[in-house]
């Protein structure tokens, strides 16, 4: 029996599955800080033995390889605990985006089928009741020291400590599903992204290579949440190299608490979304501070000239990094460095080692240079599947390539330029908000015969819904706040329409698609007119 397993020890130690890349770190520095997360911290050694335990206390639940376990978390020590506690178990991760609303939970958990949700104590009330719709209930695990709300549920905390600290000895294949990551289509309903060990190994590998990451010595300040691929992809590369993540709690995100952390903690690192890098810009005297940053970088959305001008004022010397991807890449696919992303405001940069891009017609032919096509994706950082989706996935890989859905150019010097996206996705402070989603909310208000949302700018946000909405009864128009309250228990808050604009009938071509580039150009010519 205990070659068995030493076989399988040795097998194990081979792999690039995240649970051994942990082990790896924690043997090589065991008392070097692994992740910050406000006042909380743990080391790399502290971390591989609340791994185990975890790992353990779900095995104890009734979890096995290639189960499922949701997680319902804000940024913290307990959501890096589990997400590796699931990975070194050979079990799948699906972290839940905590800003959804029960219905929006419950469809995930239905969709995935958890054997176990690990649920923060602050969110318990909208995970309890998202349980409360499934008919096959998993068991549930609350960060809560003793005290829950959901029926049945256990107390993480005592759960782990009442675990086995012997070692997990699972040969995870790089080949095995590490997560789901739920990203909605247009159809509005979420889909889930199916990602590998290998898939995410190899990100970690290029991210690192894309900003020249030091091995040993990164201290990284990510602002982007760890159910995100955005987040994923920056605690995974620290681990894997041995640094020091630091992330964000809910309650200390603020420009100022930024900047504190940025010289208290000597960071080197820093990434942020446009919102947060433009309230830094901001504060009084930033020019004056000194920081230890050698790079920073921005995602998920477009930052604007203007910020990207100001960036290089304040943090003059320090590289700027333009990283651009989606979920369905693991995070990034194309990246634009240093002075060049300065030069070159607006582009997305070029392909990063390991994919390749094209932007191609209908047909799947490549378009001519500076011409816009959609890009497409090959590569070992690609999602695997659609989860429960065959049609989804054998649509999205048509032609043997990942259709991101983007539409792009590709200038004469090889940059990449996004002109539009075809599935009319909005960012939201950082968030993806599909239009269809939102409006298959609206559309079931009983004053509302047709709606279609687009989005529009926002000084904060860098873009807000617009619903554009033609009323059953036009003696009778449905006005905001009635919108807004109806979408309140059926959209997480930065999905609702921040503004809703009633008319009589919405542009349509042809075969009768509602032509959402028209209103996007009425509203900007109503914007102009009313200034």
């Amino acid at each position: 029996m205990s070659s068995v397993v030493e076989d399988e020890s040795l097998a194990a130690a081979r792999r690039l599955s995240h649970g051994e890349q942990l082990a790896r770190s924690a043997r090589r520095h065991p008392e070097r800080t692994a992740v910050r997360c406000g006042a909380a911290t743990i080391t790399y050694a502290g971390l591989d033995k609340r791994v185990t335990r975890a790992a353990n206390a779900l095995a104890r639940l009734g979890v096995e390889r290639g189960d499922r376990v949701g997680i319902l978390m804000h940024n913290g020590i307990e959501f890096v605990e589990v997400f590796y506690a699931c990975a070194r178990l050979g079990t799948i991760a699906v972290p839940i985006n905590f800003r959804l609303v029960a219905d929006e939970i419950a469809y995930i958990l239905g969709d995935c089928t958890p054997t176990v949700f690990v649920v923060e104590a602050a969110l318990q009330d909208r995970a309890g009741a998202a349980v409360d719709q499934l008919v096959d209930a998993p068991s549930v695990l609350v960060t809560s020291d003793g005290a829950t709300t959901i029926t049945g549920a256990c107390d993480y905390e005592s759960t782990v400590q009442s675990s086995s600290a012997e070692p997990v000895v699972v040969d995870v294949a790089e080949s095995d599903p590490i997560c789901i990551l739920y990203t909605s289509g247009t159809t509005g309903r979420p889909k889930g992204a199916v990602i590998t060990h290998f898939s995410l190994a190899v990100q970690s590998l290029t991210r690192a290579h894309a900003q020249q990451m030091r091995f040993d010595g990164e201290i990284w300040l990510s602002g982007l949440q760890l159910f995100h691929v955005g987040g994923l992809s920056a605690l995974l590369p620290t681990i894997m190299l041995g640094g020091q993540l630091i992330t964000l709690p809910p309650t200390s995100n603020s420009a100022t608490e930024i900047v504190d952390i940025l010289a208290r903690q000597k960071v080197t690192m820093c990434s942020l979304i446009p919102t947060q890098w433009k309230e830094v810009c901001a504060l009084p005297g930033i020019e004056d501070q000194r920081f230890g940053l050698r790079k920073i970088s921005w995602g998920t959305a477009a930052a604007e000239p203007g910020l990207l001008r100001r960036l290089d004022e304040v943090f003059a010397g320090v590289e700027i990094y333009n990283l651009f991807g989606q979920t369905e890449t693991c995070g990034v696919s194309c990246t634009l460095p240093g002075e060049e992303a300065i030069a070159n405001r607006g582009s997305v940069g070029r392909p990063v080692v390991n994919m390749e891009v094209r932007i191609v017609d209908d047909a799947m032919a490549d378009v001519p240079t500076d011409q816009v096509g959609e890009i497409v994706y090959r590569g070992p950082t690609l999602l695997r599947e659609y989860w429960n989706d065959p049609e989804a996935t054998a649509d999205a890989f048509r032609g043997g390539w990942f259709h991101s859905g983007d539409l792009g150019r590709r200038d004469a010097n090889g940059l990449i330029w996004i002109v539009d996206r075809i599935k009319d996705m909005i960012i939201s402070g950082g968030e993806n908000i599909y239009s269809a989603e939102v409006e298959g909310a609206i559309a079931a208000h009983p004053k509302v015969a047709e709606v279609a949302v687009i989005g529009v700018p926002h000084e904060r946000w860098g873009e807000t819904p617009l619903a554009i909405v033609v009323p059953v009864d036009p003696a009778d128009p449905p006005i905001d706040t009635e919108i807004i309250a109806h979408c309140r228990n059926k959209l997480a808050s930065y999905k609702k329409p921040s503004a809703v604009v009633v008319t009589e009938a919405l542009p349509r071509n042809s075969t009768g698609k509602v032509q959402k580039f028209k209103l996007r150009d009425d509203f900007r010519i109503s914007q102009r007119e009313g200034e």
